[in-house]
């Protein structure tokens, strides 16, 4: 849609349309197609809708010469200007204006649906466009008069932003080391490189206790084994004469 005024726009033409006239309203319930003679209309022609500025205007012309038989002036639908029938969805009454003031309300029918569908979306279309138009309008002046958010920094203004989850998941997110070339560490109470002590309930046994010479002394019989019932108590007892033999004479005696 242009701003300019004087430019008009073309919205709809229908190259056949009937014109009827129409009785008086009997009552408040609207008016209805079946009490016209719809078989006799009071003319034929052409429609055409077109739209200058903010208004649409319904011509009926003469189909063959262009000729303005009728025109009416639309501000607003729906409205008092354009109504539709309550007992068909192809005739409407709308109301004719003669430029002094003067009107009158006719029928005006449509052959086909179609048409009258479509006569009917390109009011509904050019009203909405109306509509959006005034409240970008609106909207327009309140963004002027209402003064602007300023949001930004003045000189030497400053902000301080706290995040407290940082020192959280930092002291939650630290994982000990573990030690170099893949070892697991020591067991607890053993130092790194120490010696591991003793169980604890059993002495010590040092270095200055221990004689070298009783490892070697093959010589020493041991304790005689106290008499048992072991079958193989003969041969132990043999084996400890022939150490004797040895000790004595120094030759290992075969037997």
């Amino acid at each position: 849609m242009a701003e300019d005024s004087s430019y008009e726009s073309m919205l709809c033409v229908k190259p056949e349309v009937h014109v009827y006239r129409i009785p008086p309203r009997a009552s408040n319930r609207g008016y209805r197609a079946a009490d016209w003679k719809l078989d006799e209309p009071a003319w034929s022609g052409r429609m055409k809708i077109t739209a200058k500025d903010k208004i649409a205007y319904i011509k009926l012309e003469d189909k063959n010469t262009g000729e303005l038989f009728a025109q009416a002036p639309v501000e607003q639908y729906p409205g008092c200007v354009v109504e539709s029938v309550t007992d068909s969805s192809r005739y409407f009454v709308i109301r004719i204006e003669d430029g002094n003031g003067r009107h009158a309300f006719i029928g005006l029918g449509f052959a086909d649906r179609g048409d009258s569908f479509d006569f009917n979306v390109a009011l509904q279309d050019h009203f909405k466009w109306v509509k959006q138009e005034g409240e970008l309008a609106k909207q327009e002046a309140s963004d002027i008069v209402a003064p602007k958010l300023d949001l930004s920094f003045k000189e030497g203004q400053t902000i301080k932003i706290s995040i407290g989850n940082i020192k959280k998941k930092e002291a939650g997110g630290v994982k000990p080391r573990g030690m170099a070339g893949g070892l697991l560490p020591p067991p607890p109470g053993v130092k790194v490189g120490g010696v591991i002590p003793p169980p604890v309930g059993q002495p010590a046994v040092s270095a200055e206790q221990t004689n070298p010479a009783s490892l070697l002394d093959f010589g020493s019989p041991g304790p005689a084994a106290p008499p048992s019932a072991d079958v193989w108590g003969d041969f132990t007892s043999a084996g400890s004469n022939s150490s004797k033999d040895a000790v004595t004479t120094g030759w290992v005696q075969f037997s």
